[in-house]
């Protein structure tokens, strides 16, 4: 599947180079719109409390990365040659796999937390000058995100917003017919997103379970996201 897919690159490259400019005008509209689609790694910033629960201390981390999966919409408002404003609602389907070890006992147990983000981010964007049917950029921002698919029963429950800070790179291929943009973008979440067990309803979560919470102090979202954008 690589070779495939670096295949199918060295291709285009080499299509693009031995074609004219393609889409010249396209980067003087005003307002454009367009879609992508992309994959995502969910991951989390821990602070741990460190403090003894039952006299046993428990140290939390990610077990691992599970690719998840990303679609939005694209809005983008030309400010100059150089700058637009880029608004892209998107939906992040994943999840993220925590790892609690027992000091004493070094077992592991884990606790999977699945999400479905809805974020709303306004980036500033700014393009470098074209060179034939490319065009590097950057890319970052500010948004919010809703997660839609919380688990109020899981011994871990995360709290329904957050903000977040995104920056990123791509570059615009010019197709005869439409742009695609690979690119890639980092968010981190601004706030703690762990909901304390004071705040939850007392049904909800054994007794058992709620050292899952208590080991923790802070959770800060992470998402690593490589999209595919056509406008």
């Amino acid at each position: 599947m690589k070779k495939i897919l670096i295949s199918l690159l060295i291709l285009t490259a080499i299509n693009l180079n031995i074609t004219g400019q393609n889409l010249f005008k396209a980067d003087y509209k005003t307002l454009h719109f367009g879609f992508m689609l992309g994959l995502n790694a969910m991951d989390f910033g821990i602070t741990p409390t460190l403090d003894p629960i039952n006299r046993v201390i428990y140290e939390a981390d990610i077990d691992r990365i599970t690719p998840g999966f990303s679609v939005g919409v694209i809005g983008n408002l030309r400010l100059s040659d150089y700058f637009a404003l880029r608004l892209i609602p998107s939906m992040h389907f994943g999840q993220r796999d925590l790892v609690y070890v027992n000091r004493s006992s070094k077992t592991p147990e884990n606790q999977t937390i699945k999400s479905n983000l809805l974020t709303v981010p306004l980036y500033l964007k700014y393009a470098s000058v074209r060179i034939k049917n490319y065009r590097p950029y950057l890319i970052g921002g500010v948004g919010m995100a809703f997660d839609l698919g919380r688990e109020r029963d899981n011994p871990v429950l995360l709290r329904p917003m957050d903000a977040f800070f995104d920056f990123g790179v791509g570059c615009t291929l010019y197709f005869q017919y439409f742009r695609f943009s690979p690119e890639i973008k980092f968010s981190m979440g601004l706030t703690n997103v762990l909901t304390p067990l004071e705040d939850r309803p007392q049904d909800f979560i054994s007794d058992d379970n709620k050292r899952f919470t208590q080991a923790l102090s802070r959770l800060t979202s992470r998402l690593v996201t490589l999209t595919f954008n056509f406008e």
